[in-house]
Formats: structure tokens, sequence, C-alpha cells
């Protein structure tokens, strides 16, 4: 909702960051791409565990991953082909702000998204899932 209003490329917050640090860009993107990886991977998690589609850990950790690289591929591609169908240049739509690898960028904030959300929420997510199965049964 705070980059909607501002639009991601003009967050206050985030403005005062980049001065802070000697940037010329709003960062503010980078969280919702973060935010793209973490919450796909913990959804993709669930759905693996309880329907038991994957046989082990370093399987689904593989596999979440690359659902989640893929999701955040074909929002990169979504964004392109909306700049391209409205007729607006790639750098006034996408919000690139200059930044050439920003399409790479965003798919790497949504990697290690993922990646964090796995490792940190790891024995959380079992210990919430063993709880719903022993009290379902």
């Amino acid at each position: 909702m705070v980059g909607g209003h501002y639009t991601y490329a003009e967050v206050p917050l985030f403005n005062s960051l980049a001065e802070l640090l000697g940037s010329s860009r709003n960062n503010y993107d980078k969280v919702g791409h973060f935010v793209q990886g973490f919450v796909p991977a913990l959804i993709a998690r669930e759905i693996i565990l309880r329907k038991n589609i994957i046989q082990g850990s370093g399987w689904q950790f593989f596999f979440i991953i690359s659902f989640c690289l893929g999701f955040s591929a074909f929002y990169e591609l979504i964004e392109w082909w909306v700049a391209l169908a409205s007729g607006q240049g790639a750098e006034a739509f996408l919000g690139t702000q200059g930044y050439i690898w920003d399409t790479q960028s965003d798919m790497a904030f949504a990697l290690l998204g993922a990646i964090v959300a796995l490792i940190s929420l790891k024995e959380l997510h079992d210990r919430q899932l063993a709880k719903k199965i022993n009290h379902q049964q």
C-alpha cells in the first residue's frame, strides 16, 4: 500500500536512506521483491508438506526455490509486457531509475526472500504442522 501511494520510486523513507547512503536510487521496490520470494516460499512449502508431494528436504528446498524464481521471472515478464502494451517506455513504467540490472536484482531479492523464509521459519513451520496433524488425529 505504501508503494502504491507514493509509487515505488518515491517512498519518502527510502529517499532519505538513499541520500544518507549517497545513492541516487530509491530501493523500496527491493522490499517488495524480497516479500515476493518470502511469501510464495511459505505457501509452496505448506502445500508440499501437507499434500506430501515431494520427499526429502533437499528436493523440497530445491523445488520451492525454483518455484519462487519462476514466479519472480514471470512477474518481471508481465511488467515488461504491460510496458510494451501501454506504449510507455520501459524506464517510465518499470521504474528502473536508470539501473540496467534492475530486473536481475529484483529476481535476486526474491531469491533471497525465499531462502530467508525457508531457513528462518523451517523449525517453526514444522512445529505448527506437527501440532495441526496431532490435533486432527
